[in-house]
Protein backbone atom coordinates (compact mmCIF):
# COMPACT_ATOMS: atom_id res chain seq x y z
CA UNK A 1 0.00 0.00 0.00
CA UNK A 2 1.13 3.71 -0.61
CA UNK A 3 3.03 5.27 2.44
CA UNK A 4 3.38 1.74 4.40
CA UNK A 5 7.33 1.10 4.76
CA UNK A 6 8.54 -2.75 3.41
CA UNK A 7 9.06 -5.24 5.81
CA UNK A 8 12.58 -6.11 6.87
CA UNK A 9 13.76 -8.68 5.35
CA UNK A 10 13.71 -12.61 7.58
CA UNK A 11 16.18 -15.01 8.30
CA UNK A 12 18.18 -16.95 5.75
CA UNK A 13 16.59 -19.66 4.54
CA UNK A 14 17.77 -23.06 5.65
CA UNK A 15 20.09 -25.05 3.23
CA UNK A 16 18.34 -27.94 1.30
CA UNK A 17 18.05 -31.15 3.51
CA UNK A 18 21.02 -33.54 3.36
CA UNK A 19 22.39 -36.89 4.81
CA UNK A 20 23.81 -36.66 8.05
CA UNK A 21 26.88 -38.31 6.85
CA UNK A 22 29.17 -37.80 3.65
CA UNK A 23 29.73 -39.76 0.70
CA UNK A 24 32.72 -41.59 2.36
CA UNK A 25 30.95 -43.14 5.00
CA UNK A 26 28.22 -44.07 2.40
CA UNK A 27 30.99 -45.61 -0.08
CA UNK A 28 31.83 -47.47 3.38
CA UNK A 29 28.27 -48.50 3.91
CA UNK A 30 28.25 -49.95 0.20
CA UNK A 31 30.72 -52.00 0.65
CA UNK A 32 30.23 -53.40 3.67
CA UNK A 33 26.38 -54.67 2.37
CA UNK A 34 28.49 -55.91 -0.87
CA UNK A 35 30.53 -57.94 1.29
CA UNK A 36 27.77 -61.08 2.00
CA UNK A 37 27.04 -61.54 -2.10
CA UNK A 38 30.56 -61.36 -3.28
CA UNK A 39 31.87 -63.24 -0.42
CA UNK A 40 29.58 -66.19 -1.22
CA UNK A 41 30.16 -66.18 -4.72
CA UNK A 42 34.01 -66.08 -4.23
CA UNK A 43 33.65 -68.70 -1.19
CA UNK A 44 31.53 -71.19 -3.34
CA UNK A 45 34.10 -70.42 -6.11
CA UNK A 46 37.09 -71.53 -3.54
CA UNK A 47 35.82 -74.38 -2.50
CA UNK A 48 34.67 -75.92 -5.64
CA UNK A 49 37.85 -75.55 -6.86
CA UNK A 50 40.03 -76.98 -4.13
CA UNK A 51 37.58 -79.48 -3.72
CA UNK A 52 37.53 -80.72 -7.50
CA UNK A 53 41.66 -80.37 -8.30
CA UNK A 54 42.13 -82.40 -4.89
CA UNK A 55 39.79 -84.39 -5.52
CA UNK A 56 40.81 -85.52 -8.87
CA UNK A 57 44.42 -85.05 -8.59
CA UNK A 58 45.03 -88.77 -9.25
CA UNK A 59 43.45 -87.94 -12.46
CA UNK A 60 44.84 -86.28 -15.63
CA UNK A 61 43.00 -83.92 -15.45
CA UNK A 62 42.97 -83.02 -11.65
CA UNK A 63 45.95 -80.56 -11.10
CA UNK A 64 45.03 -79.08 -14.93
CA UNK A 65 41.51 -78.03 -13.50
CA UNK A 66 43.59 -76.81 -10.00
CA UNK A 67 45.57 -74.41 -12.13
CA UNK A 68 42.98 -73.56 -14.30
CA UNK A 69 40.90 -72.78 -11.05
CA UNK A 70 43.82 -70.47 -9.43
CA UNK A 71 43.96 -68.00 -12.44
CA UNK A 72 40.45 -67.03 -11.77
CA UNK A 73 41.26 -67.10 -8.45
CA UNK A 74 44.02 -64.24 -9.04
CA UNK A 75 41.16 -62.51 -11.35
CA UNK A 76 39.13 -62.75 -7.46
CA UNK A 77 41.68 -60.94 -6.39
CA UNK A 78 41.97 -58.27 -8.98
CA UNK A 79 37.86 -57.47 -8.24
CA UNK A 80 38.39 -57.08 -4.77
CA UNK A 81 41.20 -54.98 -5.28
CA UNK A 82 39.17 -52.81 -7.61
CA UNK A 83 35.98 -52.56 -5.06
CA UNK A 84 38.22 -51.46 -2.49
CA UNK A 85 40.39 -49.00 -3.93
CA UNK A 86 36.64 -47.30 -5.41
CA UNK A 87 35.02 -47.88 -2.23
CA UNK A 88 37.37 -47.75 0.83
CA UNK A 89 40.02 -45.93 -0.75
CA UNK A 90 43.02 -48.13 0.08
CA UNK A 91 45.94 -47.77 -2.52
CA UNK A 92 46.76 -50.97 -3.22
CA UNK A 93 48.78 -51.94 -6.39
CA UNK A 94 48.40 -55.06 -8.91
CA UNK A 95 51.11 -57.97 -8.19
CA UNK A 96 53.13 -58.62 -10.97
CA UNK A 97 51.89 -61.25 -13.99
CA UNK A 98 52.44 -64.37 -12.90
CA UNK A 99 55.85 -65.96 -15.02
CA UNK A 100 54.50 -69.15 -15.94
CA UNK A 101 57.71 -70.21 -17.89
CA UNK A 102 58.45 -68.95 -21.74
CA UNK A 103 56.28 -70.25 -24.14
CA UNK A 104 58.69 -72.99 -25.37
CA UNK A 105 58.87 -74.32 -22.25
CA UNK A 106 56.11 -75.91 -22.45
CA UNK A 107 52.95 -77.51 -20.71
CA UNK A 108 54.40 -78.69 -17.54
CA UNK A 109 56.34 -75.37 -16.20
CA UNK A 110 53.04 -73.56 -16.76
CA UNK A 111 51.03 -76.02 -14.71
CA UNK A 112 54.03 -75.82 -11.81
CA UNK A 113 54.07 -72.24 -11.81
CA UNK A 114 50.18 -71.56 -11.62
CA UNK A 115 49.71 -74.19 -8.74
CA UNK A 116 52.53 -72.71 -6.74
CA UNK A 117 51.73 -69.08 -7.45
CA UNK A 118 51.38 -67.19 -4.04
CA UNK A 119 49.00 -64.34 -5.25
CA UNK A 120 46.47 -66.78 -6.43
CA UNK A 121 46.68 -68.95 -3.27
CA UNK A 122 46.65 -65.74 -0.69
CA UNK A 123 43.02 -64.76 -3.28
CA UNK A 124 41.97 -68.37 -2.50
CA UNK A 125 42.34 -67.70 1.27
CA UNK A 126 40.69 -64.40 1.02
CA UNK A 127 37.58 -65.83 -0.56
CA UNK A 128 36.81 -68.64 2.59
CA UNK A 129 37.64 -66.39 5.36
CA UNK A 130 35.31 -63.25 3.56
CA UNK A 131 32.12 -65.32 4.12
CA UNK A 132 31.55 -65.39 7.90
CA UNK A 133 33.10 -62.09 7.85
CA UNK A 134 30.45 -60.82 5.08
CA UNK A 135 27.39 -62.34 7.00
CA UNK A 136 28.26 -60.17 9.89
CA UNK A 137 28.90 -56.92 8.31
CA UNK A 138 25.83 -57.31 5.96
CA UNK A 139 24.11 -57.89 9.39
CA UNK A 140 25.47 -55.24 11.30
CA UNK A 141 25.45 -52.85 8.84
CA UNK A 142 21.44 -53.40 7.70
CA UNK A 143 20.68 -53.00 11.90
CA UNK A 144 22.56 -49.99 11.85
CA UNK A 145 20.49 -48.72 8.63
CA UNK A 146 17.20 -49.27 10.44
CA UNK A 147 17.14 -49.24 13.69
CA UNK A 148 20.81 -47.50 15.35
CA UNK A 149 21.22 -44.80 13.04
CA UNK A 150 23.06 -42.56 15.26
CA UNK A 151 25.92 -44.62 15.46
CA UNK A 152 25.62 -46.22 12.00
CA UNK A 153 29.18 -44.14 10.95
CA UNK A 154 30.90 -45.74 13.68
CA UNK A 155 30.05 -48.94 12.98
CA UNK A 156 30.44 -48.68 9.32
CA UNK A 157 34.02 -47.34 10.00
CA UNK A 158 35.41 -49.60 12.23
CA UNK A 159 33.78 -52.55 10.13
CA UNK A 160 35.58 -50.86 6.94
CA UNK A 161 39.17 -50.28 9.05
CA UNK A 162 39.04 -53.99 9.10
CA UNK A 163 38.01 -55.34 5.63
CA UNK A 164 41.15 -52.49 4.85
CA UNK A 165 43.43 -54.62 7.17
CA UNK A 166 42.16 -57.78 5.50
CA UNK A 167 42.50 -56.33 1.98
CA UNK A 168 46.49 -55.10 2.56
CA UNK A 169 46.75 -58.70 4.44
CA UNK A 170 45.77 -61.27 1.77
CA UNK A 171 45.46 -59.16 -1.12
CA UNK A 172 48.18 -56.29 -1.08
CA UNK A 173 50.74 -57.72 -3.69
CA UNK A 174 54.60 -58.20 -1.86
CA UNK A 175 55.66 -56.04 -4.66
CA UNK A 176 59.33 -55.83 -3.94
CA UNK A 177 59.94 -59.20 -3.13
CA UNK A 178 57.49 -60.60 -6.12
CA UNK A 179 58.96 -58.61 -8.47
CA UNK A 180 62.67 -59.04 -7.50
CA UNK A 181 61.54 -62.51 -7.99
CA UNK A 182 60.07 -62.34 -11.69
CA UNK A 183 63.45 -59.95 -12.54
CA UNK A 184 65.78 -62.68 -10.95
CA UNK A 185 63.73 -65.56 -13.23
CA UNK A 186 64.07 -63.64 -16.23
CA UNK A 187 67.75 -62.51 -15.48
CA UNK A 188 68.42 -66.23 -14.95
CA UNK A 189 67.20 -67.09 -18.71
CA UNK A 190 69.40 -63.95 -19.61
CA UNK A 191 72.74 -65.66 -18.32
CA UNK A 192 71.91 -69.29 -19.43
CA UNK A 193 71.08 -68.18 -23.24
CA UNK A 194 74.51 -66.06 -22.89
CA UNK A 195 76.58 -68.49 -21.57
CA UNK A 196 75.28 -70.81 -23.96
CA UNK A 197 75.64 -68.81 -26.81
CA UNK A 198 79.30 -68.15 -25.63
CA UNK A 199 79.91 -71.75 -25.55
CA UNK A 200 78.58 -71.80 -29.26
CA UNK A 201 81.29 -69.66 -30.16
CA UNK A 202 83.96 -71.22 -28.48
CA UNK A 203 83.17 -74.67 -30.46
CA UNK A 204 82.95 -72.50 -33.37
CA UNK A 205 85.81 -71.12 -33.16
CA UNK A 206 87.76 -73.98 -32.12
CA UNK A 207 86.21 -76.06 -34.72
CA UNK A 208 86.74 -73.39 -37.85
CA UNK A 209 89.82 -72.33 -36.46
CA UNK A 210 92.23 -74.26 -34.16
CA UNK A 211 91.12 -77.52 -35.15
CA UNK A 212 91.26 -77.16 -38.58
CA UNK A 213 94.35 -75.96 -38.36
CA UNK A 214 96.09 -78.39 -36.43
CA UNK A 215 94.19 -81.05 -38.51
CA UNK A 216 95.98 -79.94 -41.65
CA UNK A 217 98.70 -79.89 -39.61
CA UNK A 218 99.01 -83.49 -38.99
CA UNK A 219 98.04 -84.66 -42.48
CA UNK A 220 101.16 -82.69 -43.35
CA UNK A 221 103.51 -84.04 -40.64
CA UNK A 222 102.29 -87.74 -42.14
CA UNK A 223 103.19 -86.30 -45.49
CA UNK A 224 106.90 -85.11 -44.46
CA UNK A 225 107.80 -88.12 -42.15
CA UNK A 226 106.80 -90.51 -45.96
CA UNK A 227 109.11 -88.51 -47.68
CA UNK A 228 111.76 -88.04 -45.65
CA UNK A 229 114.02 -90.91 -47.00
CA UNK A 230 112.35 -90.57 -50.53
CA UNK A 231 113.03 -87.03 -50.79
CA UNK A 232 114.22 -85.26 -47.97
CA UNK A 233 114.26 -81.49 -49.61
CA UNK A 234 110.92 -81.94 -49.80
CA UNK A 235 109.95 -82.95 -46.12
CA UNK A 236 112.04 -80.19 -45.14
CA UNK A 237 110.11 -77.57 -47.03
CA UNK A 238 106.89 -79.35 -46.14
CA UNK A 239 108.37 -79.54 -42.06
CA UNK A 240 108.76 -75.73 -42.19
CA UNK A 241 105.10 -74.92 -43.55
CA UNK A 242 104.16 -77.18 -40.19
CA UNK A 243 106.01 -75.07 -38.13
CA UNK A 244 104.07 -72.22 -39.69
CA UNK A 245 100.98 -73.95 -39.21
CA UNK A 246 101.77 -74.39 -36.15
CA UNK A 247 102.68 -70.96 -34.66
CA UNK A 248 99.35 -69.59 -36.74
CA UNK A 249 97.48 -72.36 -34.08
CA UNK A 250 99.10 -71.21 -31.16
CA UNK A 251 98.48 -67.56 -32.17
CA UNK A 252 94.32 -68.37 -32.63
CA UNK A 253 94.59 -70.32 -29.43
CA UNK A 254 95.98 -67.07 -27.64
CA UNK A 255 93.14 -65.22 -28.93
CA UNK A 256 90.56 -67.42 -28.19
CA UNK A 257 91.94 -68.12 -24.76
CA UNK A 258 92.06 -64.02 -24.06
CA UNK A 259 87.97 -64.01 -25.30
CA UNK A 260 87.64 -66.54 -22.61
CA UNK A 261 89.53 -64.80 -19.57
CA UNK A 262 92.90 -63.17 -20.50
CA UNK A 263 95.67 -63.63 -18.79
CA UNK A 264 96.84 -60.23 -18.31
CA UNK A 265 93.09 -59.42 -16.03
CA UNK A 266 94.14 -62.32 -14.08
CA UNK A 267 97.15 -60.85 -13.27
CA UNK A 268 97.55 -57.50 -13.49
CA UNK A 269 93.98 -56.18 -12.90
CA UNK A 270 91.62 -53.97 -14.90
CA UNK A 271 93.53 -50.88 -15.27
CA UNK A 272 96.53 -53.20 -17.40
CA UNK A 273 93.93 -54.99 -19.04
CA UNK A 274 92.46 -52.23 -20.45
CA UNK A 275 95.64 -50.67 -21.36
CA UNK A 276 95.86 -53.99 -23.61
CA UNK A 277 92.37 -53.87 -25.29
CA UNK A 278 93.08 -49.68 -26.02
CA UNK A 279 96.51 -50.39 -27.52
CA UNK A 280 94.76 -52.45 -30.29
CA UNK A 281 91.75 -49.81 -31.08
CA UNK A 282 91.68 -48.33 -34.19
CA UNK A 283 91.37 -44.85 -32.21
CA UNK A 284 93.43 -44.15 -29.98
CA UNK A 285 92.27 -44.18 -26.35
CA UNK A 286 92.98 -42.64 -23.33
CA UNK A 287 92.61 -45.03 -20.15
CA UNK A 288 91.97 -44.18 -16.44
CA UNK A 289 91.33 -46.88 -13.95
CA UNK A 290 91.11 -45.63 -10.73
CA UNK A 291 91.18 -48.34 -8.04
CA UNK A 292 92.56 -49.37 -5.18
CA UNK A 293 91.69 -52.46 -5.05
CA UNK A 294 90.04 -55.32 -7.41
CA UNK A 295 86.62 -56.51 -7.63
CA UNK A 296 85.25 -59.64 -7.71
CA UNK A 297 86.59 -62.04 -10.46
CA UNK A 298 83.19 -61.83 -12.12
CA UNK A 299 82.61 -58.47 -11.49
CA UNK A 300 86.01 -57.80 -13.35
CA UNK A 301 85.75 -59.98 -16.04
CA UNK A 302 82.40 -58.43 -16.87
CA UNK A 303 83.67 -54.91 -16.46
CA UNK A 304 86.77 -56.27 -18.98
CA UNK A 305 84.55 -57.47 -21.84
CA UNK A 306 81.92 -54.63 -21.88
CA UNK A 307 84.74 -52.02 -22.17
CA UNK A 308 85.95 -54.43 -25.36
CA UNK A 309 82.52 -54.48 -26.58
CA UNK A 310 82.16 -50.80 -26.46
CA UNK A 311 85.76 -50.15 -27.88
CA UNK A 312 85.20 -52.68 -30.72
CA UNK A 313 82.04 -50.33 -31.72
CA UNK A 314 84.30 -47.52 -31.36
CA UNK A 315 86.73 -48.77 -33.91
CA UNK A 316 84.11 -49.92 -36.43
CA UNK A 317 81.32 -47.39 -36.42
CA UNK A 318 81.99 -44.30 -34.54
CA UNK A 319 84.51 -42.84 -36.91
CA UNK A 320 86.07 -41.12 -33.74
CA UNK A 321 89.43 -39.07 -34.02
CA UNK A 322 89.58 -40.18 -30.01
CA UNK A 323 88.52 -41.96 -27.40
CA UNK A 324 88.45 -42.40 -23.71
CA UNK A 325 87.94 -44.83 -20.86
CA UNK A 326 87.29 -44.19 -17.47
CA UNK A 327 86.97 -46.45 -14.35
CA UNK A 328 86.15 -45.68 -10.86
CA UNK A 329 84.00 -47.24 -7.61
CA UNK A 330 81.35 -45.08 -5.99
CA UNK A 331 79.92 -46.61 -3.32
CA UNK A 332 78.95 -50.23 -3.52
CA UNK A 333 79.04 -49.34 -7.34
CA UNK A 334 81.75 -49.94 -10.12
CA UNK A 335 81.31 -47.40 -12.64
CA UNK A 336 82.37 -47.36 -16.24
CA UNK A 337 82.42 -44.83 -18.94
CA UNK A 338 83.56 -44.73 -22.50
CA UNK A 339 83.22 -41.55 -24.72
CA UNK A 340 83.86 -41.27 -28.18
CA UNK A 341 84.29 -38.11 -30.29
CA UNK A 342 82.47 -39.78 -33.43
CA UNK A 343 79.36 -39.36 -35.04
CA UNK A 344 77.15 -40.30 -32.54
CA UNK A 345 73.38 -41.74 -33.56
CA UNK A 346 73.98 -44.82 -31.11
CA UNK A 347 71.05 -46.50 -30.08
CA UNK A 348 70.22 -49.44 -27.63
CA UNK A 349 68.32 -51.28 -30.82
CA UNK A 350 70.79 -50.00 -33.02
CA UNK A 351 72.71 -53.42 -34.33
CA UNK A 352 76.11 -52.69 -32.30
CA UNK A 353 75.66 -55.39 -29.80
CA UNK A 354 74.30 -52.49 -27.26
CA UNK A 355 71.14 -54.11 -25.63
CA UNK A 356 73.08 -57.77 -25.48
CA UNK A 357 75.42 -55.67 -22.90
CA UNK A 358 72.46 -53.91 -21.45
CA UNK A 359 71.36 -57.42 -20.78
CA UNK A 360 74.18 -58.88 -19.27
CA UNK A 361 74.63 -55.82 -17.06
CA UNK A 362 71.21 -56.09 -15.74
CA UNK A 363 70.82 -59.80 -15.28
CA UNK A 364 74.14 -59.01 -12.27
CA UNK A 365 71.75 -55.76 -11.18
CA UNK A 366 73.82 -53.50 -13.64
CA UNK A 367 72.84 -49.86 -15.19
CA UNK A 368 73.48 -49.51 -19.04
CA UNK A 369 72.76 -45.94 -19.91
CA UNK A 370 73.90 -44.53 -23.92
CA UNK A 371 74.27 -40.79 -24.48
CA UNK A 372 75.02 -40.37 -28.27
CA UNK A 373 73.46 -37.26 -30.40
CA UNK A 374 74.15 -37.29 -33.71
CA UNK A 375 76.93 -35.63 -34.39
CA UNK A 376 78.66 -34.82 -30.79
CA UNK A 377 79.85 -38.60 -29.94
CA UNK A 378 78.85 -41.16 -27.50
CA UNK A 379 79.20 -41.56 -23.84
CA UNK A 380 78.41 -45.05 -22.57
CA UNK A 381 77.86 -45.39 -18.95
CA UNK A 382 77.80 -48.84 -17.14
CA UNK A 383 77.13 -49.62 -13.81
CA UNK A 384 77.92 -53.02 -11.85
CA UNK A 385 77.82 -54.33 -8.21
CA UNK A 386 80.75 -53.94 -6.23
CA UNK A 387 81.67 -57.01 -4.72
CA UNK A 388 84.92 -58.13 -2.76
CA UNK A 389 87.00 -60.24 -4.27
CA UNK A 390 87.41 -63.44 -2.17
CA UNK A 391 90.27 -64.60 -0.14
CA UNK A 392 92.55 -67.36 -1.50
Amino acid sequence: MPGVPPLPPGPPLPPPAAFAYGRHTWKEVGHLLLDLPVALLGFVYAVLVVTLGFGLSVTVVGLPLLAAGLMGARQIGRVERARARALLGVRVEEPSPLRAGRAQDGFFPWLWSTLKDPVAWRAVLYSVVRLPWGVLTFALTLVSLLVLWPVLGYVARGMANADRAMVRGLLFPSDELERRIAELESDRGVVVDTAAADLRRIERDLHDGAQARLVALAMGLGLAKEKLLEDPEAAALMVGEAHGEVKLALQELRDLARGIHPAVLTDRGLDAALSAIASRCTVPVKVNAELSERPAEAIEGIAYFTVSELLQNVSKHSRARTAEVEVWRSGARLLIQVRDDGRGGARLDGGTGMSGLAERLGAVDGLFTVDSPPGVGTTVTAELPWRARSAR
